[in-house]
């Protein structure tokens, strides 16, 4: 079971999501960059948010599926986290749990 932070504690008085806390992007700004079509910049800023963001916070952005089909681009973009990450998603799949 997953457990979101409250919307009203994921951003600041100016729409900020927490986990953005080096740079100046509201929670909309954020979400169009997630929209964007360039597969790079796509995978930048949803490992930007898996490297930032509360684990559980990370699903309400994207999917597992999503993160499965930009796996080979995310990596690069994980920084501390990529061992983490690498392992459980791996530990997922090894459970047979499928990548919706």
């Amino acid at each position: 079971m997953l457990s979101f932070t409250p919307r009203e504690r994921l951003t600041d008085a100016q729409d900020r999501p927490d986990f953005l806390w080096d740079g100046d992007l509201t929670l909309s700004q954020f979400r169009e960059g997630l929209a964007d079509p360039d597969p790079e910049v796509h995978a930048y800023l949803i490992g930007k948010l898996m490297r930032q963001a509360k684990p559980d916070d990370v699903f309400l952005f994207v999917g597992p599926g999503e993160i499965r089909d930009l796996w080979p681009r995310l990596t690069r973009c994980l920084g501390r986290t990529r061992e983490f990450l690498s392992w459980l998603f791996e530990t997922w799949e090894g459970q047979g749990r499928v990548w919706q």
